[in-house]
């Protein structure tokens, strides 16, 4: 009887383990639910002020270049966060990273509200040094601890849900900022946006979140972050010799090298950063040669319809994950940025609005599709690494957008919005070949050397046919 029993319990106890897992599975997923609800409210804020603080910035100055100086400080602040962000999550949690982010913004954006006049320019100032900052604190901390939050075979769905919550949120902000100024004015515009920011602060304070301080935790349902146990060890040496300060500036480049093509994926990502500032600043001059009178219309038109086409490629890359378990890879990445930028270089070819409207669609949803991909592939790093990876990524990401936007807009008195599109994201898709091609190589070495030892496998085991196969595999 007691042999009989033995079984039935450990049936029993891994039947009750797989459902404390499942159980844990689903309590984190919807606790993931309830702070991309936050992250999407203090998107909107992003979003609603980039437009709202810009019109603010030339209406008080009565200066383009003062608006420009706006953009270089916002950008530049998120270059310098980009280069500390991961030393700061090797030293504090994830969570008190995102909710000081959000505190912040708030704070910042309270003293511009109640800022006098003769101290608006120093205030605005302040608003781009904090904004630029924190935002790129904050998406670091996020997209780098989601392994730990949801578990490593959840990623895939966790950052389409994110970047979901995230391109809503752009075309509400976009949406509506202009009838928000015009309706209640600048301030309550200003109260708005702090009001998200404070949102998503609660959001965070009230979830518990995993990741950071080296982020050597473990992630949803009890398994590693760190993945493999080789990963793990790498990641421990990494770890101690961080913790030494000897690798204390490398680190970032140390997670570069720690998968083949990791370097090259960034790099492509900070060109395809340069192509986007191209897009976005020949767009309201392409607007406007179509129709002077409200140029706004077609540009609000435009990311309507790309944000379209971002949330129907989330919705398809999320069943995708959910059926097979797998994550778009490395060679999604890089075709996808290919299609992307060929999408947005014809968007200014002068096509019929319908076309262009499927184009808009076709351009969001590569855009998506390139971002999910490059997102749970940074996130296959060890778990040390991972956030200096995301933060010399957002480092480049910065850089090239910023050195875009003074080219773009030298460039732009010259040419036209065509050309000016065509170089500037006709660089991406050079790059992104280049990388297709360094994916395929790696590949196909890697086919080889499965191939070689599944024949070597075979000599062994046929020693009747071992002249044959000796010859055709060396040293077999």
């Amino acid at each position: 009887m007691g042999s009989a029993d033995g079984p039935k319990t450990d049936a029993a106890d891994g039947g009750a383990r797989k459902s404390g897992e499942a159980r844990d599975t689903e309590v984190s997923e919807r606790r993931f639910r309830f702070l991309v609800a936050g992250y999407a409210v203090s998107s909107y804020g992003t979003f609603l002020n980039m437009v709202a603080l810009n019109l603010f910035v030339y209406e008080t100055t009565g200066r383009a270049l003062a608006m420009g100086l706006f953009m270089a400080v916002r950008l530049a602040s998120g270059f310098v966060a980009g280069l500390v962000v991961g030393g700061l999550l090797a030293r504090f949690s994830a969570k008190s990273i995102m909710l000081w982010a959000n505190v912040g913004q708030g704070a910042v954006m309270l003293v511009l509200i109640l800022a006098p006049d003769g101290l608006l320019t120093a205030a605005l100032m302040a608003v781009s040094v904090v904004i630029g900052a924190c935002g790129t604190l904050f998406m670091v901390a996020l997209r780098s601890s989601i392994p730990e939050m949801v578990g490593e075979d959840r990623r895939a769905w966790a950052n389409s849900l994110s970047i979901t919550g995230r391109s809503l949120a752009m075309v509400a902000g976009f949406a509506s900022a202009g009838v928000v100024v015009s309706l209640v004015g600048y301030t309550a515009a200003f109260v708005v946006d702090m009001a998200t920011f404070v949102a998503c602060a609660v959001t965070v304070a009230l979830l518990p979140i995993a990741g950071g301080k080296g982020a050597g935790g473990k992630g949803a349902g009890g398994k590693s972050a760190g993945g493999t146990a080789a990963e793990g060890s790498g990641a421990g040496k990494d770890a101690s010799a961080a913790k030494g300060g000897r690798l204390r500036r490398p680190v970032a480049f140390l997670a570069l090298a720690a998968a083949p093509g990791m370097g090259l994926m960034v790099a492509l990502r900070g060109v395809d950063a340069f192509g986007s500032s191209s897009h976005n600043a020949a767009l309201p001059i392409y607007s406007t040669s179509l129709d002077a009178s409200n140029p706004a219309v077609f540009v609000s038109a435009f990311w309507c319809v790309w944000a379209l086409g971002n949330i129907g490629a989330q919705q398809v890359i999320q069943r995708y994950a959910q059926r097979t378990g797998r994550s778009v890879g490395a060679l999604g990445f890089g075709y996808g940025t290919v299609v992307m930028s060929a999408a947005f270089i014809a968007a200014f070819a002068g096509f019929p609005l319908a076309v262009t409207a499927v184009i808009a669609l076709i351009a969001g949803a590569a855009d998506g599709l390139t971002e999910v991909a490059y997102t749970s592939h940074l996130q296959t790093l060890p778990a040390t690494l991972r956030g200096h990876a995301f933060g010399l990524s957002a480092t480049f990401e910065n850089l090239g957008f910023g050195v875009g936007m003074i080219l773009v807009a030298a460039a732009l008195d010259r040419f036209s919005p065509l050309a000016v599109v065509g170089w500037s994201h006709g660089a991406a898709i050079v790059v992104a070949v280049v990388f297709l091609l360094r994916v395929a190589r790696v590949r196909r070495a890697e086919r080889a050397g499965r191939a070689g030892l599944r024949k070597e496998e075979a000599v062994e085991g046929r020693p009747d046919r071992g002249d044959r196969d000796g010859a055709e595999v060396p040293g077999g």
